[in-house]
């Protein structure tokens, strides 16, 4: 695939953008649990398990059988951290929840799993309901999800969050920000350097899709379209790189 030097720019302000990042502006973390829900990124899972197996937070895991699932499988049987999962027929939380336990030690009693989920609101209705039926409610929330799906998930967290007039804070986390780099005549993406990552053309078909998601219009998820989140503010700069990658014919991704 051949990009331009100008299109490589515009994917890295738009997965800078993408990957919500707002762990190192809080110095003295104190949260009350890590969501992390289901996907494909090694790294990102390795890194947020790691995380919470470290400072002893409780992580509920979110996800069924959906999008990502068999990209999922692949990643944990392709890992050596991770090869001995057992992943056939295994929902998303199922299978983080093994890795959380066998790999990284965390105890069973620290684990929740909401395994019924099949995309990004769910995540957020799903796990909404499973801590509303608990005796205590969360104000402090880690939240993780693949870098690239990162603001979107906050923007369905709290969205879902508002439906039952819930307060609480989340610090977004995606464990590494991606950002593409050319080596030679080969393009990189840096920042998670293990196995279980994107491919190249997945990497640019997602970007592409999630900024579409977001935007507020028929087409995207905010209130003038689908009303999946609320109204999303999106940067000048994000938005004409967005419209400079979908223009160029470089980039052989379809926008749907």
């Amino acid at each position: 695939m051949h990009i331009s030097d100008e299109a490589i720019l515009d994917l890295n302000t738009l997965a800078g953008w993408l990957a919500l990042y707002d762990l190192g502006t809080h110095e003295n973390l104190n949260p009350d649990l890590l969501i992390l829900a289901g996907h494909a990124i090694m790294p990102n899972i390795i890194g947020a398990l790691d995380f919470a197996a470290q400072t002893g937070v409780p992580v509920l895991l979110s996800g069924g059988i959906g999008h990502s699932t068999t990209l999922l499988q692949q990643a944990v049987k392709q890992d050596p951290l991770t090869a001995a999962i057992e992943t056939e027929g295994q929902g998303e939380a199922d299978i983080l929840a093994e890795i959380a336990h066998q790999v990284f030690a965390i105890p069973w009693e620290k684990i929740e799993i909401e395994n019924h989920s099949t995309n990004c609101g769910q995540n957020a209705d799903f796990s909404r309901d499973r801590l509303l039926a608990q005796s205590s409610f969360p104000s402090t929330i880690l939240l993780v999800q693949d870098p690239l799906m990162q603001r979107r998930t906050f923007e369905s967290f709290q969205h879902s969050w508002r439906q039952k007039n819930i307060t609480g804070r989340f610090i977004n986390w995606p464990v590494f920000v991606p950002h593409v780099v050319k080596v030679g005549s080969s393009l990189v993406i840096t920042g998670g350097q293990r196995a279980g990552i994107w491919a190249l053309e997945r990497y640019i078909a997602m970007i592409l899709f999630e900024v579409k998601r977001l935007r507020d219009d028929a087409t995207g998820y905010g209130p003038a379209g689908a009303g999946f989140i609320g109204h999303v503010d999106i940067p000048d700069a994000v938005e004409n790189a967005w419209r400079r990658l979908i223009e160029n014919e470089g980039v052989q991704v379809n926008v749907r």
